[in-house]
Order: C-alpha cells, then sequence, then structure tokens
C-alpha cells in the first residue's frame, strides 16, 4: 500500500478489504481499576464468609442458601447462634449435628456454635462477609437494619443478601415446627432425618 511503513496503514486511511486492522496496545489510565467479578468482595488468601442463625431445625431453604454461598465463596463457616433469649427445641449440639450430617457432601463448609456479637466472630473466624437468605419482602427491613448496624461495627465485614429458590421463599424453621408439632408431615420441607428427629421431639409422653 502506497505511504504504509512496515506494513501499517498510515493514519486517516483504511485497510483494504481483507486486509486485518492494526492493533494498537491499550494504554489505560493507573487510576482504571479492572476487577475480576469473582472478587468484587475483597479478601485476603481465602474468601471466607459466614452464615449465622438458629437453625432450630435446619431446612431444605437453609441448605438451598449454603449450596449457593459455597459456589461464591472458598470456604462458608454455618454458624449455630446460642440464644438465651429464644428457646430452642433442638440443643446447641444437636443443631450442629443435624446440620453437618445435612451438609454432607458439601465442600469447604464447616459447622460451629458461636455466641456473642457476630462481627466479633466475624474477627476471629477471618471472614470477610455475612451471608443471610431473604425470603421474602417482609424479611428485609429487619436484615436491612442489622446489616447496617453490622456494618458500624465492623466496616471490613460486608453482609450478602441470597434469595432461595422459589420453593422455599414460604419455608421457616417456625412453620416446620409447628406443622410438627400438630402431627402434620414435614419430608417435603426438611432433610429426612430431620424430620425422624422433629417427631421424636413431638412424640407423645
Amino acid at each position: 500500500m502506497k505511504g504504509a511503513k512496515n506494513g501499517r496503514a498510515p493514519r486517516g486511511t483504511r485497510p483494504e478489504s481483507g486486509e486485518a486492522a492494526p492493533t494498537q496496545p491499550l494504554n489505560f489510565p493507573e487510576r482504571f481499576h479492572f476487577i475480576n467479578p469473582a472478587r468484587l468482595v475483597s479478601f485476603e488468601g481465602v474468601r471466607r464468609a459466614i452464615y449465622p442463625g438458629s437453625f432450630d431445625p435446619v431446612t431444605n431453604g437453609h441448605l438451598d442458601v449454603i449450596q449457593r454461598a459455597g459456589r461464591l465463596f472458598d470456604e462458608v463457616i454455618v454458624a449455630v447462634a446460642l440464644n438465651d433469649q429464644k428457646r430452642s427445641l433442638f440443643s446447641a449440639d444437636e443443631r450442629v449435628e443435624l446440620i453437618r450430617h445435612a451438609a454432607e457432601g458439601l465442600t469447604h463448609i464447616r459447622i460451629v456454635r458461636f455466641d456473642g456479637l457476630l462481627m466479633d466472630f466475624a474477627r476471629e473466624m477471618g471472614a470477610s462477609a455475612v451471608v443471610r437468605g431473604l425470603r421474602a419482602v417482609s424479611d428485609f427491613e429487619f436484615e436491612f437494619q442489622m446489616a447496617l448496624m453490622n456494618r458500624k461495627l465492623e466496616p471490613n465485614v460486608e453482609t450478602m443478601f441470597l434469595m432461595p429458590a422459589e420453593k422455599y421463599t414460604y419455608l421457616s424453621s417456625r412453620i416446620v415446627k409447628e406443622i410438627a408439632r400438630l402431627g402434620g408431615n414435614v419430608d417435603a420441607f426438611v432433610p429426612t432425618f430431620v424430620a425422624a428427629a422433629l417427631r421424636q421431639k413431638f412424640a407423645p409422653a
């Protein structure tokens, strides 16, 4: 091509048909930073999240959220809360064992007990995110308030809201316990061994 140097078209001309356009390196200003979507939350080393709750008992909805969180983080700590203000049907040890059984086969999941402030526990565990499940709009106001308070207590820990599958949006441990207490079948809502444990708890004396 006339006027071309080293095979490149002169400025202001277009390459002929079939001729590849010249490529130039993209030099972005230093102030621009491109973020890997897998690291939208900044972690040092392991991307670790905490999924806290009473899990009294664990339901299929809880397990759905655990699996979703497991696809986003390197490790998910399922933290069973010891809440003295909330009378539990199952002891903390029983709840831990039920979750451990339910989570068999899931990788990078750890089940522990905790007491006290969640943000203190997050720092102790080296977690940078808290996972919370949202079932309906009615959950949001309370969860939003708690997320803002936790941010105030520990700005370096983010809260991530995950929605379970649509078929679990109505499901809660409280509803499951009420159905079981009245003699209803809860096999569709919890793992089979949890259903058996509920029947044992509510069996006539």
